[in-house]
């Protein structure tokens, strides 16, 4: 399912507290680092996790290498990487990660059966949609009209 009710979208987004970025760059021109920018001003407690960066800092907050090497609850696990990953990341995150409630998988980021899994564990799942962005139209933050929604209207 990648339809999703407003509703359901709004009591993830206030029910969660702490979230586990998976795949987050240190690039700041890449969705993931933005993304995770984002929901920190917020007031989400990011968990940052990218193999690559284990160890360094980004947001005041370490890297962790993987969801194993978290040793705290995390409330949701945010996917920046390919469909072929997730079945992974969801295995890793039921085994390892305490009082976790959501997978949300990033926009182009979908995996029927690995979702069927988390749902099946009693899991919310949510796949091709970006937290920040529902963030935004869910808690009126999006502009509407002119170039903040790239709509230009001009009279002839």
């Amino acid at each position: 399912m990648t339809q999703y009710s407003d509703d359901f979208l709004r009591r993830i987004l206030k029910a969660t507290k702490t979230i586990a970025m998976v795949g987050v760059s240190m690039n700041p021109v890449r969705p993931s680092y933005y993304v995770a920018r984002y929901l920190d001003l917020k007031g989400f407690d990011i968990v940052p996790v990218n193999p690559i960066h284990a160890g360094e800092e980004i947001f005041r907050k370490k890297i962790v290498a993987s969801l194993s090497d978290i040793d705290r609850p995390i409330d949701m696990v945010d996917i920046f990487r390919r469909s072929d990953a997730v079945p992974e990341i969801v295995d890793e995150a039921m085994a390892h990660l305490t009082g976790l409630k959501t997978i949300w998988m990033q926009i182009g980021v979908e995996h029927a059966e690995a979702a069927a899994k988390a749902e099946g564990a009693g899991l919310n799942v949510i796949q091709n949609r970006c937290p920040k962005i529902e963030y935004q139209r869910l808690f009126g933050e999006l502009r509407m009209g002119g170039f903040a929604t790239g709509v230009i209207s001009s009279k002839l």
